[in-house]
């Protein structure tokens, strides 16, 4: 879990790097506020859940995770279709998003198959 945490954080301060290198179209500004939101609450989310006091609470803290990177993704892929951004950092972060979200999926569905609350 601790890999987490670091996956987390370092998600947060590539997109607040990538979001610096956006256009200054009004595109790129709105979209970038929005992608550095969503990208920098998920460390946030995942640092709360690991000092929840259920595992009800630690699967709902992991949900709020969870959206925020599937909200991450979203932006990021508006990004990269409206061709206001690409390359290979997009991608990356679009790569890493799927993974981490791959990752929280199982966590939850391993607390959720533990059969505690």
């Amino acid at each position: 879990m601790d890999d987490l945490r670091g996956r987390t954080k370092r998600l947060a301060l590539n997109v607040i790097r990538f979001v610096g290198q956006l256009p200054g179209s009004m595109e790129g500004r709105i979209i970038g506020r929005q992608v550095l939101r969503s990208a920098t609450s998920v460390g946030a989310h995942y640092r709360e859940c690991r000092h929840s006091r259920s595992r009800a609470e630690f699967r709902s803290k992991l949900g709020l995770a969870l959206q925020e990177l599937e909200e991450t993704l979203y932006w990021l892929e508006l990004l990269k279709e409206s061709k206001v951004s690409a390359g290979p950092g997009l991608e990356a972060l679009m790569n890493e998003c799927d993974e981490l979200i791959a990752i929280l999926i199982a966590c939850i569905k391993t607390t959720k198959q533990s059969g505690k609350a």
